[in-house]
C-alpha cells in the first residue's frame, strides 16, 4: 500500500516551485490532494500534468490564503471532493526584499497577510474537518531566514518567526485532537522566486559553493521531508521545527552565503 493511501492533503502555493513538487510527491504517493494557488492557471497546469498520470487524485483551486472567506471555501470544497482533511500543508508564501530603514507599514502588512496569518488561517479553518476525520498533521513552510537572518529581509524574516513560533504553540493546542504541527525550514532552494533573486549563474554558482553539501536544494528535497510529516510514520512527531538547508546554518547561515554571492557580482 501505498504511504500515503487514504489521506486527503490541501497544499497551498502549488503552482510552481516547491508546492508544486509537493502536490506530485503526495499524489505519487497515493494521498488525493488539493492543490491551490493564487495564479489558477499554474495549478491547473501542475494538476493536469498529475492526472495524466493518476487520473482523480488531485483538484486545482484558486486561493487568496490572507482571505479567510477563502481558506472556509477550499477547505469546503476539499471536503466535497475528497473528504475529511488529513493533510495541511501551508506552503505559500511572498519574499519581500526591502531595506529596513524603506520599509513601510503597508509592506510590512502584505508580507504579514501571506506568510503568517495565511498560514493561521489555514489552520483554522482545517481543525474542524481533521478533527473530525481522527486527526491529522499540519505542515507549516518557514525558512532558515528565521534562524540565521540576512539583511534586507526583515519583513520576510519576522513573518517566518511568526511561522516557527505559532507551529509551537499549535502543536500544544491541538495535540488532544490528535492532530500534529510541525515546522520546515528550508535553505536555499533552486526556484523561480530564488532564480529570481540571485538573478545570475554566477551568484546560483556562489551561493552554492557556500553550502557543506556543494548544492542548492531541490524542490523535492523538501518535498521529502513533507511526505515523512505527513506520514504515520511521523506519528509521534509535533512541535518540531526541522531545518533543511545542506548544512549552511551550522556552517555559518545566511552570512556565509551572502558573502559569497556578493564577491561573484564585484
Amino acid at each position: 500500500m501505498p504511504r500515503l493511501e487514504g489521506k486527503v492533503a490541501i497544499v497551498t502555493g502549488a503552482g510552481a516551485g516547491q508546492g508544486a513538487e509537493e502536490v506530485r510527491l503526495l499524489a505519487q504517493l497515493g494521498a488525493k490532494v488539493v492543490a491551490t494557488d493564487l495564479n489558477a492557471r499554474a495549478v491547473q497546469d501542475v494538476v493536469a500534468t498529475i492526472d495524466r498520470e493518476r487520473s482523480g487524485c488531485a483538484i486545482a483551486l484558486a486561493h487568496d490564503v490572507s482571505s479567510r472567506d477563502d481558506w472556509l471555501r477550499v477547505v469546503t470544497e476539499a471536503n466535497a471532493a475528497f473528504g475529511t482533511i488529513n493533510v495541511l500543508v501551508n506552503n505559500a508564501g511572498v519574499l519581500s526584499r526591502i531595506a529596513y530603514d524603506e520599509l513601510t507599514l503597508e509592506a510590512w502588512q502584505a508580507t504579514m497577510n501571506v506568510n503568517a496569518w495565511g498560514v493561521f488561517a489555514g489552520i483554522q479553518a482545517s481543525v474542524p474537518s481533521m478533527h473530525k476525520a481522527g486527526g491529522g498533521s499540519i505542515i507549516n513552510i518557514a525558512s532558515t531566514a528565521a534562524i540565521s537572518a540576512v539583511g534586507g529581509l526583515s519583513a520576510y524574516t519576522a513573518s517566518k518567526g511568526a511561522v516557527d513560533a505559532l507551529t509551537r504553540a499549535a502543536a500544544i493546542e491541538l495535540a488532544p485532537r490528535n492532530i500534529r504541527v510541525n515546522c520546515i525550514h528550508p535553505g536555499i532552494i533552486q526556484t523561480a522566486m530564488v532564480e529570481k533573486a540571485l538573478s545570475t549563474p554566477e551568484a546560483l554558482a556562489a551561493a552554492a559553493s557556500a553550502i557543506p553539501l556543494g548544492r542548492l536544494g531541490r524542490p523535492v528535497d523538501v518535498a521529502y521531508l513533507v511526505a515523512y510529516l505527513a506520514s504515520d510514520e511521523a506519528c509521534f512527531t509535533t512541535g518540531a521545527s526541522l531545518v533543511i538547508d545542506g548544512g549552511a546554518i551550522v556552517d555559518g547561515g545566511g552570512g556565509r552565503v551572502k558573502e559569497r554571492v556578493a564577491a561573484s557580482r564585484q
